[in-house]
């Protein structure tokens, strides 16, 4: 199964039908129980005030396939700052959170990554990443299953019995790929459940931290034509290359922004 594909399963990540007890998705209670988050900026991850160490909670990790290994998620210090690290060697799991945010009242993610170039002797990213994301940010939405067609139906039962915890309604990614060109957005060959967003391209930028501020709402609006439910968790991914090499990247904060 491609990572990118892995990811999507992952993450994030928890999106939810109407009818509680929807066999299609798992986070239906995500979204009858979290607290609606309030406030002009709502901080999903502030790793930089987090202690060093394994990340703590409400950050867990999440699971796609069973017996995969799992990444490896620390708070480290790095260029004075503390971040996550995220370390694939041997298979890979995702990192993240539930949380209740509704897209229209908070409609712009701001989070940061660094990718490290390649040591000598490692393989480049255009061997460790032609095919699959090298970072990723992941956002799932809740929604109403019974608006969607019998084959989307179908794809979120065979995902459920497949994986561990299935599929969210909805999963939105935004993914630094090798080749693909910014802007583009990715339909998963599996399901249309899932869209990833191309926000960073190449090796040319490894190396560096790279901030983003993206209107989630109009992204949502642009992948899937139709307007976003909340979200109910966010997630982040590192897993080993497509060749079965090592991968690692660093994640700094996120945060939810209202609109101005």
């Amino acid at each position: 199964m491609p990572s990118e594909v892995r990811f999507c399963f992952v993450l994030l990540l928890g999106a939810c039908a109407t009818v509680p007890d929807d066999p299609l998705v798992w986070s239906d209670e995500l979204a009858r129980t979290l607290p609606l988050e309030q406030g002009e900026v709502v901080e999903a991850a502030r790793f930089s005030r987090a202690a060093p160490g394994p990340v703590a909670a409400p950050w867990e990790p999440f699971a796609v396939l069973r017996g995969n290994v799992a990444t490896d998620y620390r708070v480290v210090e790095l260029d004075g700052v503390r971040v996550v690290a995220a370390d694939g060697r041997a298979g890979g799991t995702g990192l993240y959170r539930k949380l209740r945010v509704d897209p229209h009242a908070h409609p712009m993610l701001e989070w940061r990554w660094r990718v490290p170039r390649p040591a000598p002797g490692e393989p480049p990213l255009a061997v460790t990443s032609r095919k699959s994301p090298i970072a990723r940010i992941s956002l799932a939405f809740h929604g109403d299953t019974g608006e969607l067609d019998f084959e989307d139906r179908t794809k979120l039962r065979l995902a459920r019995a497949l994986t561990v915890q299935g599929l969210p309604y909805a999963s939105l990614l935004y993914v630094w790929m090798h080749e693909v060109p910014v802007g583009t957005v990715v339909h998963s060959v599996h399901t249309e459940r899932v869209r990833m967003i191309v926000v960073e391209s190449g090796p040319a930028r490894a190396g560096e931290w790279l901030a983003y501020r993206r209107n989630v709402r109009e992204d949502y609006r642009r992948a899937f034509g139709e307007d976003a439910g909340e979200i109910v968790s966010v997630g982040l991914m590192t897993d080993i290359g497509d060749e079965g090499s090592p991968r690692r990247g660093f994640y700094g904060d996120i945060t939810f922004h209202a609109a101005h």
